[in-house]
């Protein structure tokens, strides 16, 4: 017999809940694919994290991932959003800020210490700042990379590729050469054949000849 599943808390009364305790702070609330959003003001963001992990009733004590959206046609073009657990009620919860290139999203390490990481993350993908982050450096991409991968103004094949170099004996940064030119292809199926001449198809001896 397999093990029941964990109970897990259903949303009524959760969106309530949080206007309660947070009031002005909270912007927006969506309830949608079973998940509740919220979205909040940016500048007030640690003040109320702080509120809806000690508020009973909501104790969201546990921060599990930040991640960042892009949305280049807004004034604000990114959206932060934060995952958070309640480990009492079994309960999950996104809350979301937005910011520009600009304006810095304040840090939550002082609640998450976890959340250093985190923001390291957004900040080297999307160049989101974070205001208060000790050490707010990138963790994924290459020393001296420059621009950050998912925008959506990034090029697909960078601006430097890095080798090794037997005559230098080190790691050297190059400008960006593609080995062959972009290539179109189509999706004939091979047990059907292509319907056009394929290059090397020339060197084939004609049917019936040895």
């Amino acid at each position: 017999m397999k093990a029941p599943a964990p109970a897990y808390r259903a949303n009524d009364g959760v969106i309530e809940a949080a206007q309660a305790a947070l009031g002005d702070l909270i912007v927006d609330t969506l309830d949608a694919a079973f998940e509740v959003t919220l979205t909040i003001a940016r500048d007030r963001l640690v003040e109320a994290m702080v509120l809806l992990r000690d508020t009973p009733g909501l104790e969201y004590q546990q921060l599990m991932e930040i991640a960042g959206v892009d949305y280049p046609e807004r004034p604000e073009r990114f959206d932060v959003c934060y995952m958070l657990l309640s480990l009492t009620r079994n309960h999950r919860i996104r809350v979301r800020v937005t910011t520009d290139e600009v304006q810095p999203v304040p840090s939550v390490t002082g609640i998450w210490p976890v959340a250093g990481w985190l923001e390291r993350e957004v900040y080297d993908m999307y160049g989101v700042l974070f205001s208060g982050n000790a050490d707010l450096r990138r963790i994924l991409t290459d020393y001296g990379f420059r621009g950050h991968p998912q925008r959506k103004d990034f090029p697909l094949s960078g601006y430097v590729e890095l080798r090794y170099s037997e005559r230098s004996k080190r790691v050297v940064y190059e400008p960006v050469k593609l080995a062959q030119d972009f290539r179109t292809f189509d999706f004939t199926s091979p047990w059907e054949g292509a319907d056009y001449v394929l290059p090397g198809d020339e060197k084939a001896e004609p049917e019936g000849k040895k």
